[in-house]
């Protein structure tokens, strides 16, 4: 317990899934988080420790509304950035539009990279500065009509590992979490099909689906003390999915 004692959190994608599980995990552990997901989402937290934000994180004034309002809640510091928000979509790449490759990069990469550029100067600022991102398996693997959300995933590890090597000099780390098959709300639809949940978990040598709580106590090393030696990596959070790949 307390492993994030006194930090200062900001966590995106936070209503549900693994970003609501991290963002208490992380305040159990003894942070105050600034939850973030898009307008119109319903959240609220029981734990004071926890600040809510409606806010798309792909609006031009994003960074500066959410990186303004952790400062602003909890005393003008920022030690922690989860960005964890993201977007799936399915289409044959002859059949996307711009459109949705344009949402699904936005979301997932560009966002991402907003966020963290404006995050940077208070993070160079903390004794231990630490950026997560949610990256996928499909960064490094890929299935059919999975072109626009591979890529973007792909470029978020790219984004961490040079994140990694320009801000070491600072003490941040930069490191990014590889879900696998995970029970979330964007995979929620297709996982209450019981035939879908089974071939999946099957794929898993645990033989589960993984719940957002697994990836939220990764999230929760990388985000502490305990991770200090650990930056630019891609770790997965997949029950070894990928050993059957």
């Amino acid at each position: 317990m307390n492993r994030l004692q006194g930090r200062v959190a900001i966590v995106t994608g936070a209503a549900s899934g693994i970003g609501r599980a991290s963002a208490e995990l992380f305040a159990q552990e003894g942070a105050r988080v600034l939850a973030v997901d898009r307008p119109g989402a319903e959240f609220a937290f029981a734990d004071p420790a926890i600040a809510a934000l409606a806010c798309d994180v792909t609006a031009s004034d994003a960074p500066d509304r959410i990186v303004g309002r952790a400062l602003e809640a909890f005393g003008g510091g920022l030690d922690i950035l989860f960005n964890n928000a993201g977007i799936g979509a399915a289409a044959p790449a002859a059949e996307m539009d711009d459109d949705l490759w344009d949402r699904v990069n936005d979301v997932n990469l560009k966002a991402v990279f907003r966020l963290t550029r404006a995050a940077i100067p208070h993070l160079i600022k903390s004794p231990a500065g630490r950026i997560v991102n949610t990256a996928s398996v499909m960064a490094e693997g890929t299935d059919y009509g999975l072109s626009a959300y591979c890529a973007s995933k792909a470029g978020v590890v790219g984004l961490t590992r040079t994140l990694a090597l320009e801000l070491g000099r600072h003490g941040i780390t930069a490191n990014a979490i590889l879900p696998g098959a995970i029970h979330t709300g964007m995979t929620g639809a297709s996982f209450a099909n019981p035939d879908i949940a089974a071939v999946w978990a099957k794929k898993s040598p645990l033989k589960r689906l993984g719940q957002p709580i697994d990836v939220a106590r990764l999230a929760l090393f990388l985000a502490s003390e305990e991770s200090g030696f650990v930056t630019g990596q891609s770790i997965a959070a997949d029950g070894g999915m990928r050993l059957r790949l």
